[in-house]
C-alpha cells in the first residue's frame, strides 16, 4: 500500500497533541439514497457482522440495501433536526465543550470529532490534524462498554489510515469507561434530576445496545460492562435489585442476542400490570436514532398499547455539565505524560530555537 503525501514538516516545530473523539456514524441526510450509502459502509465491517463474507454480501446487497434505507429513512426523519443528526449534533458539540475545558485548565490540545461510518470520517480528521502539526493523538471512542463491534472497529478504522502514513504520530486509545466513577455520578445526576423534575416510576429499564450473544461465549467483555455499569449506577441511586432492569435493543437478524430484549421486557411489564416506567440508555453518551425513535417512540408506543399509562424516557448525557466534566477528566487521565501545557513565551522561544540550532535552522 504506497504511502499517502505527508505535510511538510518544519524543524523546531513544538509537539502538538490533539483529541479525536469518535462515534458510531449517520447518514448526511433523512433520504433513502444518504441511508443506503450509509448502512452499504457499516454492514460491510466484518466487526459488526460476523458471517462469512460471501454470503453476506449476497444477504446485504440482494436484500437488505434493496428494502431496509427507505424504512430506516422515515425513522430518521422522525428525529432529523435542522442541523442535522442528533448524534452529530451533540457529538460536535461535546468536543467543542472538552475544548474548551480542556483549554481553561492550561492543556493546548486540538479536539476534533469523527464518525466511524460516513461522513467526518477518522482518516479525514487524522489527516487534517497531521496537516496541522499535530504528533500525539489520544483517540476517544463514545462507547463506555468496549465491544469489538464499536470500539474495536474504531480502532481498526485509526490502524488502516496508519498503514498508509509515513510519519505516524504517538497514538493513545481509551478501550473503555463503563466503571469510570465520574461517568456513573453523571448518569445518576441526569437521572436524580429527571425523578426531581418528573416523579420516579416504579421501574427504571437501563436499555443498552444489543449485540449477538455469541460474542460474549467468544470473549467480548460488553456484556459484563453492560452488567457492571448498571450495578454501580443502581447502587449510586440507591435502587434495590426488585426496583430496576436491564434489558437490551436494536436487534438486527434472526440470531440470538444479549436478552432480555427491551421492547418484549416493556410489553410483558405493562401486561403484568405495571403503569408507569423510566426508560434510561446508559451505553448511548448522545442521543440518536437508537434512543429517540427506538425507545422514545417505538417502545412508548409499545408499552402504551400494552396497558401501560405512563412512559418517561430519560435523555442521553448529551451536553449535560456533569458529563462533560467526566470526558474531560477521562481525557486528562490519558494525556498524563504528553506536553499539553502550555509553556511560558520565553521558554516556548527558547526550546524552539534549541531545537533549529542543533538542525542547522535559522529562526
Amino acid at each position: 500500500m504506497p504511502f499517502q503525501s505527508e505535510p511538510p514538516y518544519q524543524h523546531g516545530q513544538a509537539p502538538r497533541t490533539a483529541v479525536l473523539l469518535c462515534n458510531l456514524g449517520t447518514p448526511d441526510a433523512a433520504t433513502p439514497s444518504a441511508v443506503r450509502r450509509y448502512l452499504a459502509e457499516f454492514l460491510s465491517d466484518h466487526r459488526v457482522v460476523e458471517i462469512p463474507r460471501l454470503l453476506w454480501w449476497c444477504i446485504l446487497h440482494g436484500i437488505i440495501l434493496r428494502f431496509r434505507p427507505a424504512k430506516s429513512a422515515a425513522k430518521y426523519a422522525s428525529i432529523w433536526t435542522p442541523d442535522g443528526s442528533p448524534l452529530k449534533v451533540w457529538t460536535e458539540k461535546q468536543a467543542k465543550l472538552l475544548q474548551g475545558w480542556l483549554g481553561q485548565r492550561n492543556h493546548m490540545v486540538k479536539v476534533r470529532w469523527a464518525m466511524r461510518y460516513g461522513s467526518t470520517s477518522i482518516a479525514s480528521q487524522l489527516d487534517a490534524l497531521k496537516a496541522e502539526g499535530v504528533n500525539r493523538v489520544l483517540v476517544v471512542p463514545a462507547y463506555p462498554q468496549y465491544s469489538a463491534t464499536t470500539t474495536a472497529s474504531v480502532f481498526d478504522a485509526v490502524y488502516a489510515w496508519a498503514q498508509r502514513t509515513r510519519a505516524i504520530p504517538e497514538l493513545r486509545f481509551i478501550n473503555h469507561y463503563h466503571d469510570d466513577a465520574n461517568y456513573i455520578a453523571a448518569l445518576a445526576a441526569r437521572i436524580e434530576r429527571h425523578w426531581k423534575a418528573n416523579g420516579r416510576s416504579e421501574q427504571l429499564v437501563m436499555s443498552f445496545h444489543g449485540v449477538p450473544e455469541r460474542t460474549l461465549h467468544l470473549g467480548d467483555p460488553y456484556h459484563c460492562e453492560c452488567m457492571k455499569t448498571a450495578r454501580l449506577l443502581a447502587e449510586q441511586l440507591g435502587l434495590a435489585p426488585a426496583h430496576y432492569k436491564v434489558t437490551f435493543q436494536s436487534r438486527l437478524g434472526r440470531a440470538k442476542w444479549l436478552q432480555p430484549y427491551t421492547e418484549p421486557t416493556l410489553i410483558a411489564m405493562a401486561r403484568g400490570g405495571l403503569k408507569r416506567v423510566d426508560v434510561v440508555c446508559p451505553g448511548f453518551t448522545s442521543d440518536c436514532l437508537e434512543t429517540l425513535e427506538e425507545i422514545n417512540m417505538e417502545a412508548r408506543s409499545a408499552f402504551m398499547a400494552a396497558g401501560g399509562q405512563t412512559f418517561h424516557y430519560i435523555a442521553c448525557l448529551n451536553d449535560d455539565p456533569e458529563w462533560i466534566t467526566a470526558l474531560c477528566l477521562l481525557a486528562q487521565q490519558h494525556l498524563a505524560g504528553w506536553p499539553t501545557q502550555q509553556l511560558p513565551d520565553a521558554q516556548a522561544l527558547a526550546a524552539s530555537r534549541a531545537c533549529a540550532l542543533t538542525h542547522g535552522a535559522k529562526l
